[in-house]
């Protein structure tokens, strides 16, 4: 399906809370990765290949893990974020381990991205209507600037193993976006869902907040984009040692300088993830239920 979408895999992450490498983690009944679910619901919904970007320390064990189970006929090409990977002219600091963030990986992808393409974590499963809304939409998209991305409820999205961070998103009337607050440390409470990031004073939030879970929709010229990030961020005085380069930052600059837009998509599909060991039973239930209710087989490529 040349004209197809491409599903690009956000999977060079390190998962330093989850004491492991969560996007090789075989959580779903048979050992099915959480990404094996997107993968299998995105070549149901309209996509035509796939993109992993990943580390090179894992790409072994990601080829034996992952890619040996997938389908040969399927268009896969891996693409990889390292610290050093940077555009011309940009020097690295010394010391610098952690991953650059979500935009630079995307921007890592670069050579990969042809087309209409969307972007999910590796580690979240976001069920099947979020890529049938997802990728119809996407099959529909041309020009540039026209982005999107599939809005999850708030109270859908939280752990009962910690505190979590969410892009909590402003919309106008039409559904456009309009801008995202990070809040980082959100938790459910008797009183209700709260931001704790400020011990003294904690900051209620709506369970029906629309939240963004990294499930995006974009045209090509998002690298572009996101490449002027990168390059404004160095110039920019950041923390070179911690911080990061964020999707929603990249949407954020292009909407405000008018040079894109992006329709949040709604979708009531369900939503699991794994932040912290403790969220492992609970996903790998929800997994398993799926299975048993026959919406997956129990071994997703035979």
């Amino acid at each position: 399906m040349p004209n197809s979408p491409t599903l690009l895999v956000l999977a060079a992450g390190i998962g330093s809370r989850y004491g492991g490498i969560k996007q090789l983690d075989g959580i779903g009944p048979g050992g099915t990765t959480i990404l094996e679910y997107s993968v299998y619901d995105a070549l149901r919904s309209g996509f035509g290949r796939v993109v992993f970007i990943i580390r090179r320390a894992i790409e072994a064990d990601f080829r034996q893990q992952v890619l040996a189970k997938l389908p040969e006929n399927l268009p896969v090409q891996l693409a990889y974020q390292e610290v050093e990977t940077m555009p011309t002219g940009i020097e690295v600091p010394a010391g610098r381990v952690k991953p650059w963030g979500t935009a630079h990986a995307v921007w890592c992808a670069k050579d990969a991205i042809e087309g209409p393409f969307a972007v999910i974590n590796a580690d979240d499963f976001y069920g099947l209507p979020a890529f049938q809304t997802l990728g119809g939409h996407l099959g529909q998209t041309v020009g540039t600037g026209v982005w999107s991305m599939v809005g999850y409820s708030l109270a859908a999205t939280l752990s009962e193993a910690g505190t979590v961070s969410r892009g909590v998103c402003r919309l106008d009337a039409q559904g456009q976006l309009q801008g995202i607050r990070e809040h980082t440390k959100i938790r459910k409470t008797a009183g209700g869902i709260v931001d704790e990031a400020d011990a003294g004073r904690p900051v209620g939030l709506p369970e029906d907040s629309v939240v963004s879970m990294n499930c995006w929709g974009f045209t090509p010229d998002y690298i572009q984009r996101a490449e002027e990030y990168i390059r404004d961020f160095f110039q920019g005085g950041a923390d070179t040692q911690k911080a990061e380069c964020y999707i929603p930052t990249v949407v954020e600059r292009s909407l405000a300088a008018g040079l894109a837009r992006c329709q949040v998509l709604p979708c009531r599909s369900p939503w699991c993830g794994v932040t912290y060991p403790a969220d492992r039973p609970y996903v790998a239930a929800q997994l398993a239920g799926l299975v048993e209710q026959g919406v997956y087989p129990e071994h997703l490529w035979k």
